[in-house]
């Protein structure tokens, strides 16, 4: 939840600093039930629109398109955002007490606020669109080359001057790239199915699966490996139906043949409760073998069609 203005500053010695209340507030910015008959409103002529003609097979495409506005904007505030703090971590380092001084510090905390408001509400509006984006075409919606943090309830909405500004600030990134909860990672590759009938079957499997360790760990976070098609695209389209939070690892192309290996150091680096495990390659194999080694509990899901192998190994469930 947001910390209240007032409740920041509570017990704390201003030196000298007279700080005002936030220029904006939640109340500055678009109400959500209007944002999300707004959007949807949007969303349904637009893809009305195409049905039926030559552009419907571009419909994702543009789908993606729509929710990328409301990323890329939110994603300026948070560098204004940045900006801003790193302003006032220059002038807190420079602190002479005069007038002049104070009346900089304050302007660039209130920039940083404005920001802050701007960048929250932008992002809900991404989130409400990629709602609508999941339910069109069933997968999860993705940036393509930077993460998806939501900050809402995780950075106050109004953060004070000096070294409390800056803590704030910095355990609010941390929080949103790292949601808290406990890590289970999720594993599969892309497998091709002879019939339509299979490949329902096999995502079935992958979505009852993740109901049964999500029964266990009910404060999961779903680590995976970010594909947009396969295993992981399934992976991801339950987590966002069921509100779990997602990590994604991406590839690190740059490592070339050690960039699956690589990933998996990264993500069992988190000590993950348990690794679930479906039909993959090489690469996903050696994650297994490396979970089991370090005693991390395996769901083994490498059978026919995403069910568990007749013969399972010792230590995998």
């Amino acid at each position: 939840m947001h910390t209240s203005f007032a409740d920041q500053l509570a017990g704390l010695d201003l030196a000298g600093f007279s700080i005002g209340p936030a220029p904006v507030s939640s109340t500055d910015f678009p109400e959500r039930e209007a944002v999300v008959q707004t959007l949807d409103a949007i969303w349904s002529d637009l893809f009305a629109l195409f049905a039926g003609t030559a552009l419907e097979a571009d419909a994702e495409d543009l789908g993606w398109a729509f929710v990328n506005l409301f990323h890329r904007s939110a994603a300026r505030k948070a560098t204004a955002l940045d900006r801003a703090t790193d302003e006032v971590r220059a002038l807190l380092a420079t602190a002479d007490g005069s007038e002049v001084h104070t009346h900089e510090l304050e302007n660039q905390v209130e920039r940083a606020q404005c920001a802050e408001g701007a960048m929250l509400a932008l992002e809900e509006m991404r989130e409400v669109a990629a709602a609508l984006y999941l339910n069109e075409f069933g997968s999860s919606w993705k940036p393509v080359s930077s993460s998806r943090f939501n900050h809402g309830a995780m950075l106050t909405s109004a953060l004070v001057e000096g070294r409390d500004f800056l803590r704030a600030r910095a355990e609010a990134k941390r929080r949103a790239a790292m949601p808290e909860g406990t890590p289970v990672i999720f594993a599969g590759g892309r497998t091709r199915h002879a019939t339509d009938e299979e490949a329902l079957t096999f995502a079935n499997n992958i979505w009852a699966t993740l109901d049964k360790v999500r029964d266990r760990v009910p404060d999961m976070v779903l680590v995976h490996g970010g594909d947009t098609k396969g295993a992981d695209r399934l992976a991801s389209s339950w987590a966002e139906r069921r509100e779990v939070p997602q990590v994604t690892f991406s590839l690190d192309m740059r490592l070339g043949a050690r960039a699956g290996f690589k990933r998996n150091e990264r993500m069992l680096s988190l000590d993950p409760r348990y690794v679930v495990a479906f039909p993959g390659n090489g690469v996903l194999e050696r994650l297994v073998i490396e979970a089991k080694a370090r005693r991390i509990t395996v769901v083994d899901r490498r059978g026919p069609l995403g069910t568990s192998p007749k013969a399972p190994a010792n230590g995998s469930e």
